[in-house]
């Protein structure tokens, strides 16, 4: 059932996606916006997309009790959902469009390829393809 109007937030094994968490939440609490919260696990092609990815799942799983806490901790709620998908920019638009969201608020990790700054693949396909806004919050450079 989609949560029309709510910030959607895709967690992954950073610390960047929780600091994205953590404005989205200020962002929710001021407005009293719903958050959801996505972790996508990616599927090789080898695979069929709904394959069991055990492993995948419980860290999927940890990384969403993770969002929880901290929404907790900061005085905000969330509903969490794990998804799986051949990639994961397309799964994060997809979602974001389904459930109507308002906002997707990204972390971004800062890292240079080869001396130039690089966005990703993911962050990319979302940039391009999303029919929401997209709020990119992009951690501090590191020397």
């Amino acid at each position: 059932m989609p949560q029309e109007g709510a910030l959607l937030v895709p967690v992954s094994n950073t610390g960047a996606s929780y600091e994205a968490l953590s404005h989205a939440g200020m962002v929710a609490r001021a407005q009293r916006s719903p958050i959801r919260v996505i972790h996508v696990i990616e599927v090789v092609r080898s695979l069929p997309v709904d394959a069991e990815m055990e492993w995948e799942a419980r860290q999927g799983e940890q990384l969403l009790r993770r969002a929880e806490d901290l929404a907790k901790k900061e005085g905000f709620h969330v509903v969490t959902e794990m998804l799986q998908s051949r990639q994961a920019g397309q799964a994060i638009v997809d979602e974001a469009h389904a459930q109507e969201a308002s906002a997707i608020v990204l972390g971004m990790q800062f890292r240079r390829m080869v001396g130039e700054f690089e966005p990703g693949t993911t962050m990319s396909y979302v940039l391009q393809h999303a029919r929401c806004p997209v709020w990119v919050i992009r951690e501090s450079a590191r020397d």
